[in-house]
């Protein structure tokens, strides 16, 4: 069976989840990228096509003047629709592209979600500098189909908006970006994988973020079930989206019992907590993503271990310049708590302070039985780790 997989830049999730899973599958995979030479350096020996991935219509040549597929994939936050609408062009199970494109556009999930009476939230679209002196600040300034914090920032009032919009748009000129109220609350993730007819939640995080104007995700706890009023209202929300097959991965913030989604990523959750969440669950969990988009029904109980506790560290540069120091990637166990640890950023190269996930210097995993053990664990690990950072 023959597996197409869109991609940009190569990814942990596909070089060591994805990929090995469709080999466990037995599945023959294309990898369709607009940056092929990457992907060959990362996986030499899978067959690697150069495509514009961005346009649906070139996806849809590339494969059909190439081998009849069986199921076309992607783990991509920028490919989703894309995906979508090439698999239903060959009529096999995928994503719905109407619910990709809400996803993917945030003003459009907001007006989705309003329309549906289950959130109505302050949103404005702006594609040049804007004070908006109507708007409820503080407020929240994000591109439209932006990813990874890119910034995102916290708004006081409408001349730091018009300042933060014009260095914005000076930089990405054109992007469109969203404006909207601020919703307060701490913040949680909800992890759901479905077939379009059984839908499992496998659990969630609750992250915690870099202090403000940014929002840099630097922390996140495991949580092996949120409280069922909020799983609630969040499972209708994304019914109104129209989610519900594949992977996804949700961002939500919960104050005063209600529950709000801040944004829909309609993929598995990235940065490394997917590999975590396969490991911690001790569950199949690409085998079982890759498998709904080959049409087959999810089991209606996947067997997920219950006790887990588990932990997530991204150091993170504070300044620019050159990594000069670094620890080296490392696995062990220590006092029943396995670690794995994986630089992100080579020494030799110099950076910028980008205030998103580029920021991060690294990536600590940890799983165990016992959620204070694995924090006391973790934080003696971290303590022990040094990176130089040189103007």
């Amino acid at each position: 069976m023959r597996l197409y997989l869109l991609a940009l830049n190569p990814t942990d999730a596909v070089t060591e989840g994805f990929l090995p899973a469709a080999d466990r599958l037995g599945l023959d995979v294309t990898v369709l990228t607009d940056q092929a030479a990457a992907h060959r350096a990362r996986y030499p020996d899978v067959e690697i096509l150069e495509c514009d991935v961005r346009d649906f219509r070139a996806v849809v040549t590339r494969i059909s003047t190439h081998h009849r597929p069986d199921a076309v994939f992607t783990n991509s936050d920028h490919l989703q629709t894309q995906a979508a609408l090439a698999a239903a062009y060959f009529d096999l199970p995928g994503k719905d592209w109407r619910a990709t494109l809400r996803c993917k556009d945030k003003a459009e999930m907001r007006r989705r979600l309003a329309a549906a009476g289950v959130d109505t939230v302050w949103s404005a679209e702006i594609t040049e500098p804007a004070a908006l002196p109507d708007a409820p600040y503080p407020c929240v300034v994000k591109p439209r189909e932006g990813v990874a914090s890119e910034d995102v920032v916290l708004i006081d009032g409408p001349e730091e908006l018009a300042t933060r919009t014009k260095e914005i748009l000076e930089r990405r000129p054109d992007t469109v970006l969203v404006v909207e109220e601020y919703l307060p609350g701490e913040l949680h993730t909800l992890e759901t994988l479905g077939d379009g007819q059984v839908r499992h939640v496998l659990g969630g995080f609750h992250t915690e973020l870099s202090p403000p104007p940014y929002f840099v995700e630097e922390r996140l706890t495991f949580v092996p079930a949120h409280p069922e009023p909020v799983v609630a209202q969040i499972l209708a929300q994304l019914d109104a989206l129209g989610v519900g097959f594949g992977a996804c991965h949700t961002e939500f913030v919960v104050h005063e019992g209600r529950a709000r989604i801040i944004e829909v990523n309609y993929r598995a959750i990235g940065d490394q907590c997917d590999l975590l969440l396969a490991r911690l669950l001790q569950i199949p969990l690409f085998e079982h993503i890759l498998r709904t988009h080959l049409g087959e029904p999810l089991p209606t109980d996947l067997g997920a271990r219950r006790d887990g506790a588990a932990r997530l560290e991204y150091p993170c540069a504070d300044r620019a310049g050159l990594l000069t120091e670094a620890p080296a990637a490392t696995e062990l166990t220590v006092d029943g708590v396995h670690l794995t640890y994986r630089p992100l950023r080579p020494t030799g190269e110099r950076h910028e302070l980008y205030r998103t996930n580029r920021d991060y210097l690294g990536v600590l995993r940890a799983t165990g039985t016992d959620q204070p053990t694995v924090d006391r664990v973790t934080a003696d690990y971290l303590a022990g780790l040094r990176w130089e950072i040189q103007p």
